[in-house]
């Protein structure tokens, strides 16, 4: 059976990020034919660069990449088809699928959420009012009665020997960076653009002990430069600011981004494909959240943190949602993170316990390969 992946790529790397993890572990984990539409080749090749730089149908690491525009006179002959993030299937590929005899398992993956109401609406089918077809809603989340989380079965081997013994030495060797030591506080910075940021940055300069700020080229980057001043901050630059060292990287390869994670004693992520990934580097993070209108990600950031709170000690629980709240309000963030970074031993203990009791559970491609082969019987 072949699997139709969709992807509209909204957040620069969020969307395109899930995905082709994804499709990567649907090919290799579970031996699934899968073929990738993306409507954004820029954003693609970033996260594959592999892929050919003119948009154009191709093979990557097993998967099938086919550009959107080609999308609708694909064949549209999938057993499973999968709506990413509710991204309308092209009108040329719907209608080839609503003349088949037999319709194919249409899914509709939703973003990740840790909201209550995700469990009831989860794994329902709703007829698609313009084929009449039923599409079933998918969501990603954190229980059990939900789509799980997106989890490769080495994840966690890879995870533990970056974090072993010169783990932070060979990562210096290969980004080498004046002022910085592998005893220093180690920060990583993936962010949208933050009104909170320059407050931020003057906390880490005002920083009672040397800390290490990791920033991959792309959106923070930018921002910390303008931040700073001078000149612009390109990749493989150091700038030293009171207590803080910047380091600008170039944009990282999946699997350099994971062990940039687990070298880090506080990880700042955004949208939902890096924070899943700090929560498997099982260290202390802070997550950014896609902002949208009337607040809606706000809700979304009480949830998780409601749920990720509730073994957490009260006075590291108020820290962590202080400065939670400062990042995704624009807020003044210095007195945030002195608490916070007063307590990233035990967040980072509270992480690696979090990690464990997810680890329990099936991940996002496992169930779904077992919904579609359930469904198909």
């Amino acid at each position: 059976m072949r699997w139709d992946l969709f992807c509209r790529v909204v957040d620069n790397f969020g969307d395109i990020g899930v995905c082709w993890r994804l499709a990567r572990q649907l090919v290799h984990e579970h031996g699934r034919w899968v073929r990738l539409m993306v409507d954004d080749w820029a954003s693609l090749r970033r996260i594959v660069p592999g892929c050919p730089t003119v948009a154009r149908a191709c093979l990557c690491d097993g998967v099938e990449i086919v550009p959107w525009d080609e999308a609708g006179a694909a064949q549209a002959d999938a057993g499973c088809v999968i709506e990413a993030f509710a991204c309308v299937l092209p009108s040329a590929y719907l209608n080839a699928m609503r003349a088949r005899a037999a319709p194919p398992v249409w899914l509709n993956l939703e973003y990740l959420s840790a909201e209550a109401w995700i469990e009831d609406c989860h794994g329902l089918p709703s007829p698609d009012p313009l084929s009449g077809l039923d599409k079933t809603f998918f969501f990603p989340g954190f229980t059990p009665r939900s789509g799980g989380l997106i989890r490769e079965r080495a994840v966690f081997e890879r995870r533990d020997a970056v974090q072993g013994i010169d783990g932070r030495a060979l990562w210096l060797a290969r980004h080498a960076t004046p002022g910085a030591s592998a005893a220093s506080r180690w920060v990583s910075l993936f962010c949208y653009a933050n009104a909170a940021l320059p407050s931020l940055i003057t906390a880490w300069a005002d920083s009672a002990v040397p800390l290490v700020v990791w920033v991959p080229a792309g959106i923070a980057l930018d921002a910390v430069s303008g931040v700073l001043g001078g000149e612009p901050l390109t990749v493989a630059c150091c700038r030293q600011y009171g207590a803080l060292t910047v380091r600008a990287l170039p944009f990282l390869s999946s699997r350099d981004y994971d062990a940039l994670l687990a070298l880090c004693d506080v990880n700042f992520v955004r949208g939902e494909d890096s924070f899943v990934r700090a929560q498997w580097a099982a260290q202390a993070f802070v997550w950014h959240v896609y902002p949208q209108s009337d607040d809606v990600h706000l809700r979304k950031m009480t949830a998780f943190l409601d749920r990720y709170c509730e073994r957490l000690a009260d006075a590291d629980a108020l820290a962590m949602r202080a400065l939670w709240q400062a990042w995704n309000t624009g807020g003044q963030a210095h007195a945030g993170w002195a608490a916070y970074a007063s307590r990233t031993d035990a967040l980072g203990r509270h992480a690696r316990r979090w990690c464990d009791q997810l680890a329990g559970q099936e991940d996002l491609a496992t169930r779904l390969v077992k919904f579609v082969d359930n469904a198909v019987k």
